[in-house]
């Protein structure tokens, strides 16, 4: 892990409520998958080129024509005011005086217009398809209105995964930010949180009819085989993101690291592949650029740099992330994340 973040961690966990940063850093089941995240990274090793000029290196990066200063992304996670006051605010403006761009979940504890007024760079909807799909319907309209540039549809969680270390223990948070973005559209009360749940019947038609109502790209989320990753290209999906979903899902699925190789083969270059899950440097990253990936996503060092040190955290956090990349690709002997290829990377 990177120094500067893991420096964010220990300032985080001395300032957050015990059982908030429980909430945040817990997996499902015994945590396998959440404890291999990081070091399936580190089951690669490079083979840097030489004789190359190196004395100029550039991160900047377009995804889906939404322009990036790196390819670093802040991936899409519920509930940022339990780390700061400002909560998706604060993160959208740090995240964009970085040059990143920002996936805000549907469970963001601030609302999409106001998540569209703050935001200093660009930004994408995570969307989730609710039993009352007229929500999501509504929410990805919103979002589109708002300012968002796409659609990231979370397909990994027909059920929430169920996560021991903080089984029994409710994070209190208040139905006015639980539901803070589908409180128009909703009757309060239980049945307005039931009526908010993943809705377990979805199937690929869900990628063409959220196109079709935002007027946006819309992106996969969650995937870790190449043959279901073909199947959303083929529905319509114009992006796919390896992830394990943090770890908080199924429980020893494979981790992103070695999941990402097939997806990128059952893509087949027709749409660009991001991926998550324990990218904690820029050698992280550059493992997953040089094996195919057009961007990576980082989760929880952002909630650390969040509730460490607000927007600033943020942006600290995410420039120190893209000047590691920058060195290492450097040393690797090349100038861009383009600029990589296959053999810059084997397995171990």
């Amino acid at each position: 892990m990177l120094t500067e973040l893991a420096d964010s961690r220990e300032r985080a966990r001395a300032v957050l409520p015990p059982e908030i940063w429980d909430y945040y850093e817990a997996g499902s089941g015994d945590e396998v998958t959440l404890g291999e995240a990081e070091a399936a990274w580190r089951d690669f090793r490079l083979r840097p080129r030489v004789l190359h000029d190196v004395s100029r290196v550039d991160l900047a990066t377009r995804l889906l024509g939404t322009p990036a200063a790196s390819p670093f992304v802040v991936a899409p996670m519920a509930f940022h005011a339990l780390a700061h006051p400002d909560g998706e605010c604060a993160t959208v403006r740090g995240a964009g005086d970085a040059g990143c761009l920002t996936v805000v979940s549907t469970r963001a504890s601030r609302t999409l217009e106001e998540v569209g007024a703050a935001a200093t760079g660009p930004w994408w909807f995570q969307a989730y398809l609710m039993r009352d799909r007229g929500l999501t319907e509504a929410l990805v309209a919103r979002a589109a209105a708002a300012g968002a540039r796409a659609v990231v549809l979370t397909v990994d969680t027909p059920y929430v995964g169920r996560k021991g270390r903080v089984a029994g223990v409710r994070i209190a948070v208040p139905d006015d930010e639980y539901l803070i973005n589908l409180a128009q559209h909703l009757v309060p009360g239980a049945v307005a949180r039931e009526a908010a749940e993943q809705d377990p019947s979805m199937t690929p038609d869900t990628i063409g009819r959220l196109a079709a109502v935002s007027g946006l790209p819309v992106v996969v989320k969650g995937v870790l085989r190449g043959d279901e990753a073909a199947r959303c290209v083929e529905a319509g999906a114009t992006g796919v993101v390896v992830s394990t979903h943090g770890g908080r899902q199924l429980d020893r699925v494979v981790p992103s690291a070695h999941a990402l190789p097939d997806v990128l083969d059952g893509v087949g270059g027709r749409v660009p592949v991001l991926v998550d899950g324990g990218i904690r440097s820029g050698t992280d990253a550059l493992v997953a650029l040089a094996l195919g990936a057009d961007a990576v996503l980082v989760g929880r060092p952002v909630l650390w740099a969040l509730a460490a040190g607000g927007a600033a955290g943020v942006t600290a956090t995410l420039e120190a992330l893209a000047a590691h990349l920058r060195h290492v690709l450097a040393l690797t002997g090349a100038t861009s994340p383009a600029d990589l290829d296959p053999g810059a990377v084997v397995g171990r």
